[in-house]
């Protein structure tokens, strides 16, 4: 089916702020909060150590006991970077569950769209929203909402400090900023291969996606939709694990390179009290006011930093909330439609009037009627761009009618649960879709309950036994990439197969001799024999000697019904069909 032209892409959203960050946040705003209450305790944590330290300097000169000093200020040291450790943990975990909570909300819309929204937009692009975006969303959690509340304490109250004492003079040796980078360094050795795994597991997730929307209207016409969200969902789990791995490192490396900077001041102190002699500031106010600069410095950096997280997080949040905000596809009861009784001969589906253009105004169908009997083989045929695929796709519901009516056993199908039809109709594309994965899984996407004894009859039905009997492995034979390993026949076979597996009341093929040879079409006349004998068959053909003893055919030609009879009643009354004909050698 010829797609609609697009006159420009659709335009993001505009306005969206942190705001729009929030619902995505609150299902995990207890954690949050446990990370903001946790990030101000480390803050005033950080805060006490300058006047800790000040304290030790003035016990060594006054003469008192040292040890309580020393060991309130270790502990306090110590309790301030455990704090920290976990509150990081605890913070890029809760990050991670954004992430996975968000792409799980994307995956279940993008895989519930109408068909039309993928005509209208490129399947990269939406899968980079489920990928990238969303990880995008892990760092403006961690550095743009809860870090920035400790960042600002710890600024503020380290200006307050500073005011207090008076006086700076920064002491930082070349020594010490190399034993924290080092220490920091030789912690963070783990992080780049785990952070490898992480992303070939967002690759692998991003490829499930693929997988699905590829194979989007397959999915959707055998029902298997519940399915493939819930594969994909699981995918993205196994993701959401490799990203809490690599925050439980990285949690590691801060403080690591934390304890090792302020060791090192710890060192410098010792330094500076050989200073103390000379009277012109105590040690214990030089020393605080050092650290406090120190603490001053860190939360600027933090706080441009979690500015530009931000607006990076919110660049991908414009595009993530432009998919949220398109309305699915109404999904009705699960119950399959009743033939209405009907009988050999009376109709089981039927065309009345119907036409259908395109949003854009491009006309595709203009008043088409046909029947189609329970047990009849009615084919369609007609020039490219007649409308054929379009009549199919109209059927399954993938696009609404613009006028006219479609009833199924004497019933409007907008009346009907679409799952519920799509249940009685077996569909098979033109490019017929063979998913990634075994024989096996192939068939199983409309029944997964089947048993292997069905699997080998419905094979058996389309003549592709051998085929798969050539390998050791059976059903379990591998396909490869979207059916590679298969010949076109083969894979259209299975195609096929996989909708008999079904047990439709109408089997829709869309063009399936388009793209093979002789012999392969031979085999393939044979399997729609087959296929019609205890079904209606509804067939776009290109190549007429596919259809040749159809019980009637239709001839569109520019979304109109030109013709309508047998092959031999066709080639007195139509010109077009005798037109085809001749072209074709068949008359």
């Amino acid at each position: 089916m010829t797609a609609p032209a697009i006159s420009g892409p659709e335009a993001a959203p505009t306005g969206v702020g942190v705001r729009h960050l929030l619902p995505l946040l609150s299902p995990h705003r207890r954690p949050l909060l446990l990370a903001g209450g946790l990030s101000l305790v480390a803050a005033a944590g950080a805060l006490a150590q300058p006047a800790l330290v000040a304290r030790v300097i003035d016990v060594v000169g006054s003469g008192q006991p040292l040890l309580p000093a020393v060991a309130l200020l270790v502990v306090v040291l110590v309790a301030a970077s455990a704090v920290g450790a976990f509150q990081q943990f605890l913070l890029q975990r809760t990050a991670e569950g954004v992430v996975l909570t968000t792409r799980q909300t994307l995956t279940d819309r993008l895989l519930r769209l109408p068909v039309a929204e993928y005509d209208r937009r490129r399947t990269g692009d939406l899968m980079s929203r489920v990928g990238a975006d969303t990880t995008l969303l892990r760092a403006t959690v961690t550095s743009g909402v809860v870090d920035v509340v400790g960042s600002v304490v710890v600024g503020v109250g380290a200006l307050i400090a500073m005011a207090l004492v008076d006086v700076w003079l920064l002491l930082v040796t070349v020594g010490a900023v190399a034993v924290g980078v080092t220490t920091a360094v030789l912690a963070s050795r783990g992080v780049r291969r785990l952070s490898q795994r992480a992303q070939e597991e967002v690759g692998a997730m991003s490829a499930a996606v693929e997988r699905a929307l590829s194979a989007v209207r397959t999915i959707r016409a055998s029902g298997a939709t519940e399915r493939e969200v819930a594969a994909v969902g699981a995918s993205a789990e196994r993701a959401y694990a490799a990203g809490v791995q690599v925050a439980r490192l990285e949690a590691l490396v801060s403080p690591a390179g934390s304890i090792a900077v302020q060791g090192a001041f710890l060192a410098v102190l010792g330094v500076g009290g050989y200073r103390v002699a000379e009277g012109t500031i105590s040690v214990a106010e030089l020393v605080a006011f050092i650290l406090y600069l120190f603490l001053l410095v860190m939360p600027l950096g933090q706080a441009i930093s979690a500015w530009t997280q931000l607006q990076t997080g919110l660049g991908a949040l414009t595009r993530i909330q432009e998919v949220l905000g398109l309305e699915p596809e109404h999904e009705d009861r699960p119950e399959r439609p009743g033939t209405g009784g009907s009988s050999a001969g009376a109709p089981l589906l039927e065309l009345d009037g119907v036409s259908f253009r395109y949003p854009d105004g491009t006309p595709v169908l203009n008043a088409v009627s046909l029947r189609v009997a329970a047990g009849s083989r009615v084919a369609l045929v007609g020039p490219s761009g007649a409308g054929k695929s379009t009549v199919l796709a109209l059927i399954e519901g993938f696009y609404p009618v613009d006028s006219g009516v479609i009833r199924w056993a004497g019933t409007d199908v907008r009346e009907l649960p679409r799952a519920g039809l799509r249940a009685r109709l077996g569909y098979v594309e033109q490019e017929a879709p063979v998913l990634a994965g075994t024989v096996r899984e192939n068939l199983l996407l409309t029944r997964p309950g089947a048993t292997d004894d069905e699997l080998w009859a419905v094979l058996a039905d389309v003549g592709l036994t051998e085929v798969v009997r050539r390998s050791p492995l059976g059903l379990d034979v591998l396909v490869g990439d979207e059916g590679v390993l298969l010949s076109g026949g083969e894979r259209q076979r299975l195609a096929i197969a996989r909708s008999l597996l079904a047990r439709p009341d109408l089997l829709l093929l869309d063009e399936p001799t388009a793209s093979l040879d002789a012999r392969n079409e031979s085999l393939l006349r044979d399997t729609l024999a087959a296929a019609g004998a205890d079904r209606a068959l509804l067939v776009v053909a290109h190549r007429l000697s596919t259809v040749l003893d159809s019980d009637e055919i239709v001839v569109l030609d520019q979304g109109r019904v030109v013709g309508r009879g047998t092959h031999h009643e066709l080639l007195d009354s139509s010109p077009l069909y005798r037109e085809l004909a001749s072209a074709q050698l068949l008359v």
